[in-house]
């Protein structure tokens, strides 16, 4: 039978099959974060579709602070990557894009027909479009640092909060009338502008990487607050949370702008300065080695 059927050798000559290297969790833990997100986007568009906008709301809420964790998660864990940037803006396209023009257009929309539904997608582009402009831009060398501070447009966690504020009055008793499919329609169409606007708007990236000392109990209790109030009146929360953003809208426009000017007169000075001694004569510094010699 060995004559037959000899025992398998393998062929010095074949290569060896490649051994791929363990991945680290922390490399796994932010991406696990924004598949969490993503699918409460997929199930808030699903509880849209059943009619259920409150909970469908609340999925997008959710689906926005696990947005706002995973990258910083990455960060601190050293673990961030070219897939997990990808993914995270898959998902935010699906959780701030498809969900919230999704809901609105069951909940409002539907009612203007056509003309609603091309609206819905206005803004499911208008979200693309930002997301796309976002990941072009972390590509640009040139960006100066201070510029992270700020990001180009509304970003796509506070376009979804925000243009569901209808939603969170009508949650709190406004009627639905016949007007407020136009209003929600013209209030949509708004907000997807400034998604794909050039506006300057804070980014908050850098805020509470250093906290001071004292601080730090204050903190403790404030957050401490702000949760309560969000659980025990999450709506009225939410109206107060989309109102104050949009009224800081013009304030980080205004810091840009200021930041910018102090930027360029800075480079004006600095081009309009005399050159050195070394840079006008080339021999002047031999010279005075000379003298001193």
């Amino acid at each position: 039978m060995d004559d037959l059927f000899p025992p398998f050798a393998p062929d010095a000559n074949e290569p060896r099959p490649r051994r791929f290297k363990p991945v680290p969790f922390r490399m796994i833990a932010p991406n696990m974060i924004t598949l969490m997100a993503l699918c409460l986007g997929l199930t808030a568009i699903r509880l849209a579709f059943e009619g259920k906008f409150e909970p469908a709301v609340i999925a997008i809420v959710a689906a926005a602070f696990l947005d706002g964790i995973d990258g910083r998660v990455a960060r601190m864990l050293k673990g961030t990557s070219r897939f997990g940037a990808e993914l995270d803006s898959l998902a935010d396209f699906v959780n701030f894009g498809c969900a919230p023009a999704l809901i609105l257009y069951g909940f409002a929309l539907k009612e203007l027909k056509s003309v609603g539904w091309i609206v819905a997608l206005v803004f499911a582009i208008a979200m693309a479009l930002r997301l796309a402009r976002f990941n072009a831009m972390l590509d640009d060398p040139n960006r100066p640092a201070w510029k992270k501070d700020f990001f180009v447009g509304m970003p796509a966690p506070a376009g979804a909060l925000t243009v569901l504020l209808p939603l969170y009055l009508h949650f709190l008793g406004l009627p639905l009338e016949r007007w407020a499919a136009p209003v929600v329609l013209g209030y949509m169409l708004c907000i997807a502008l400034l998604v794909v606007s050039t506006v300057p708007t804070f980014s908050g990236k850098t805020v509470g990487k250093r906290v001071p000392r004292e601080a730090v109990l204050p903190i403790f209790l404030l957050g401490v607050v702000a949760f309560g109030l969000l659980i025990a009146y999450p709506f009225e929360a939410m109206v107060a949370l989309a109102l104050g953003y949009l009224v800081t809208l013009p304030i980080g426009a205004a810091q840009y702008r200021r930041r910018a000017k102090s930027e360029a007169k800075g480079e004006a000075l600095a081009a309009a300065r005399p050159p050195a001694l070394d840079d006008r004569d080339p021999g002047g510094s031999e010279r005075d080695r000379a003298v001193d010699s």
